[in-house]
């Protein structure tokens, strides 16, 4: 590429803190308009028999050092950052991300999310607020969670529970939401299911009260997904060591990161091989310069490269220079 050595690490932490990271935000936004417009959405199997979208809610925690980063401080002795994620299920890809400091909570961030009509939220009892539960009921927006244990409630209803399977408890029950005067009463329904690998009960709470109760435990036992992403967004993409230390650079690196597992996701729903994401990664990182057309490489991905084309000019190796690193190339540029 006509670069003759690498440039330093302090030249690039430079470059990080003085472009602003909402540049990146803002391409990893189109991006993903891009290709939820391509082919109508993403060509993943459906797992549910009903239409709503299905969404899981989340937030993980990225660790950093207090020395490097004193502006992230999340405890006395530890430094963190926090990216809230909202994860589409169809083809699990996340449609909404933000960064904050460690220290805020989920539901600051789950209160000021714009959910559609009839979407089905999944998310861990972390996000427990039945006056965020009252305002999603009543925009319509459908949410399957945990119950806390320490949870007060009365049971309005008991529901017959269907045979042969780990359903334990189907009760519509009833919450006070507030307190005082302004106090209201809330609708939910509370689903309790046997967890045989752990041997122990799991009590789901939720507003939907029509969906049968296996179907409310198959949505939360997908949201582990969103589980799934924050690993991999960490494994493949290596969110441990940072170039710079300032709010921009960490930022710059993050979003960085969310749009390359955007681009690695949409490979792998369009490679036909059925490869799993780590396989797609270490793939893409030995044929970087291979030279083989994208969608037939996708197509399959362990065939033989086809011969390069020749260069042209005399026969032998020839080492084609790149415009940007010439000097006639530079001009051009600055001109």
């Amino acid at each position: 590429m006509g670069v003759r050595q690498a440039p330093p690490r302090s030249t690039l932490a430079y470059a990080n803190a003085q472009r602003p990271a909402v540049l990146f935000e803002r391409v990893f936004y189109a991006l993903l308009a891009k290709f939820e417009h391509l082919g109508g959405g993403w060509p993943a199997p459906r797992k549910f028999r009903f239409k709503a979208k299905l969404l899981s809610l989340d937030a993980t925690v990225i660790e950093l050092c207090l020395g490097l980063f004193p502006w992230a401080k999340f405890r006395p002795t530890k430094g963190a950052v926090k990216l809230h994620l909202l994860l589409d299920h169809e083809g699990y890809f996340p449609v909404f991300a933000r960064l904050t400091e460690g220290a805020v909570h989920e539901l600051t961030v789950a209160r000021q999310l714009r959910l559609p009509a009839a979407s089905i939220v999944a998310f861990d009892r972390g996000y427990n607020d039945y006056r965020l539960f009252a305002a999603w009921t009543a925009q319509r927006v459908w949410f399957v969670t945990r119950q806390k244990a320490a949870a007060v409630y009365t049971v309005l209803e008991r529901r017959v529970l269907p045979e042969h399977r780990n359903i334990r408890a189907d009760e519509i029950i009833q919450v006070q939401v507030g307190h005082g005067p302004a106090a209201r009463a809330l609708t939910l329904r509370r689903v309790v299911v046997w967890n045989a690998a752990k041997q122990e009960e799991l009590v789901l709470l939720t507003n939907h009260l029509q969906f049968g109760p296996t179907t409310i435990a198959a949505i939360y036992r997908d949201r582990w997904q969103i589980e799934i992403f924050f690993k991999e967004l960490k494994q493949h993409l290596k969110l441990k060591t940072f170039v710079g230390t300032s709010p921009n650079a960490l930022k710059t690196q993050i979003w960085t990161a969310l749009i390359a597992m955007l681009l690695l996701k949409y490979l792998k729903f369009r490679a036909q091989a059925g490869l799993s994401l780590a396989n797609l990664v270490a793939l893409l990182r030995w044929n970087l310069f291979t030279y083989r057309e994208l969608t037939a490489w996708l197509a399959d991905p362990y065939a033989a490269p086809p011969p390069e084309p020749d260069p042209p000019g005399p026969p032998g190796p020839v080492q084609l220079e790149f415009t940007f690193g010439t000097a006639s190339g530079r001009t051009e540029l600055a001109t």
